[in-house]
């Protein structure tokens, strides 16, 4: 598995999206640490006048969002103009999500978006996606859903937490399984068999929903529209 690229190519990346952000504008504020900093930004911006509403994917972004000052809402009472999030992995366009186990919401708030910008540092993009798929299931289908999971070819790891014992709990109380499948040459065929498994809430394969990608390097920032 890649490591984590250099905080300041994450910075550059989520400031850079976050100038998408305009006056009047519903925002997705995706998880992760380089949508921090687009949250942060995002939160100067409020500060400086513009009047901003922001949907959160998840308890981390939803309290950065409140340390911040922007105003909050529900996804039932708004609808989003631009999302902002980031990507375990990426690759023309199509990503793995749900390092941070919020990858359900993410996707309904992302796929939900007039427009979805993608935040990464170059350690994020690869040729193929590869990195372990997370699939959010029921605690009652665990067993159900890792056999299905290796029928298609995969190899299940339940997330274990950290500093406590006991399994990685979403948001939305269910589990996590991380899922091996090695180079994934067809996300879109994987997806939708993951997604058509009895048990399975959401998988992290964002297939397609993207608009443009937004990657911090050292010589600045690389914009690919999709």
């Amino acid at each position: 598995m890649k490591q984590g690229g250099s905080d300041a190519a994450k910075r550059a990346a989520g400031e850079s999206a976050a100038e998408a952000v305009e006056d009047g504008m519903v925002v997705g504020l995706g998880t992760g640490s380089t949508t921090a900093h687009a949250i942060r930004a995002i939160g100067g911006q409020v500060d400086a006048g513009i009047d901003v509403v922001g949907v959160p994917t998840s308890f981390q972004s939803r309290e950065l969002a409140r340390e911040v000052g922007i105003p909050l809402s529900d996804l039932d009472e708004v609808s989003v103009d631009l999302a902002i999030d980031g990507a375990d992995e990426v690759a023309d366009g199509d990503l793995i999500k749900g390092g941070g186990a919020a990858h359900a919401r993410e996707k309904v708030v992302d796929a939900s978006a007039d427009r979805f910008l993608v935040v990464a540092d170059p350690t994020k993009t690869a040729d193929v996606l590869s990195h372990p798929v997370p699939v959010e299931v029921l605690s009652a289908a665990r067993t159900t859903v890792a056999a299905s999971v290796r029928d298609l070819g995969g190899e299940p790891t339940l997330r274990q937490a950290e500093r406590k014992d006991g399994p990685v709990v979403t948001d939305n109380g269910n589990l996590v399984l991380d899922c091996e499948f090695g180079p994934i040459e067809a996300p879109g065929a994987l997806g939708s068999e993951l997604a058509g498994l009895p048990g399975v809430v959401e998988h992290g394969l964002f297939v397609g929903l993207a608009d443009a990608v937004h990657v911090g390097g050292e010589d600045g920032v690389t914009v690919r529209e999709l």
